[in-house]
């Protein structure tokens, strides 16, 4: 297959690159500005000869229909990732994630390409008490980047029924896992956890700590894109763990990993910031055949494990 992966030397789209290069006869193409994704993402694994990397951005049409030409299937994983960056910066998540995509899905129609598979996220749901977080629920996005990504699906969902551009939209609940940067201002809450424990400094929580999460392990997420790509499915999907955390449990448990018992500091609230968060995952069970293959515990050991191997 003729595969390109958009935000491919990102934290999730070099993790789905590494997984599809195992297949030699794959040829890979990477589109990315590098404005977060980085080259040394793609250093870390056997790229042997079937990956190409064109540096650009997802907001360059033109460049798009040339790198899509031929390409059985888009991995569409780039954008700006962040709840509190797109906060600070409305406009710059608007132009990357719904102009993006966008130019996406207009060059992968353009392109003849068989399938989009579109990272979206569980923030389209907001607060909303109901749990599990099943996909007929009415999104209630609080955040700009929520509401980037849902048009993102719309947009999609639209592509796949006016021009037969075949799409599926994958819902991550917050994934971690190698790769992933511990550096940025808006860091994910695991890799900044493991890095604070590794200097020895306590784990600082936003809020009281007895929010929960569903977290899902990088892997398990490279799993759904594949099946995703592969099956008949159309639509849009929940990929998660199907199990939750409290934020104050999570660090506990990293403490305990790294054997380093520390104190936890706690900080005001973060705007934007759900309560609670779990995903009902038997559409992706039903529809793609996901089965998350990895616990919390197993996922943070080995995320633990690639942390120490990196620094």
């Amino acid at each position: 297959m003729k595969i390109a992966i958009t935000g491919g030397a990102g934290f999730i789209g070099s993790n789905i690159a590494e997984e599809l290069s195992k297949e030699k006869d794959n040829e890979i193409i990477i589109v990315d500005d590098l404005s977060t994704g980085k080259m040394t993402n793609l250093r870390k694994f056997d790229q042997s000869t079937n990956i190409n990397f064109v540096r650009g951005s997802i907001t360059d049409l033109n460049l798009l229909k040339v790198v899509f030409k031929g390409v059985d299937y888009v991995f569409h994983q780039a954008a700006i990732p962040s709840v509190p960056r797109s906060i600070k910066d409305p406009i710059a998540s608007n132009n990357a994630n719904v102009n993006g995509t966008l130019n996406v899905l207009v060059a992968a129609r353009d392109c003849g390409v068989k399938k989009v598979v579109y990272a979206s996220s569980s923030s389209v749901y907001g607060d909303t008490p109901e749990l599990p977080k099943m996909e007929r629920m009415t999104p209630n996005p609080l955040s700009p980047y929520a509401v980037t990504k849902l048009l993102g699906e719309d947009y999609c969902n639209v592509f796949n029924d006016i021009y037969g551009l075949k799409t599926v939209s994958l819902r991550y609940f917050n994934v971690y896992g190698p790769r992933q940067d511990p550096y940025s201002d808006y860091a994910a809450v695991i890799p900044k956890f493991i890095n604070l424990v590794s200097e020895n400094k306590p784990p600082v929580i936003y809020g009281d700590g007895e929010q929960t999460r569903d977290f899902t392990f990088v892997k398990d997420v490279v799993k759904a894109n594949v099946l995703a790509a592969k099956s008949d499915a159309e639509g849009v999907y929940n990929i998660a763990n199907g199990n939750r955390i409290s934020i104050n449990e999570l660090a506990n448990m990293i403490m305990a990993l790294m054997g380093n018992d520390l104190k936890s500091i706690h900080n005001a609230p973060r705007e934007g910031d759900v309560k609670h968060s779990l995903a009902d995952i038997s559409e992706a069970k039903k529809n793609l055949g996901y089965e998350p293959a990895h616990s919390l515990e197993e996922g943070l050991r080995r995320t633990i494990e690639w942390f120490n191997l990196a620094v």
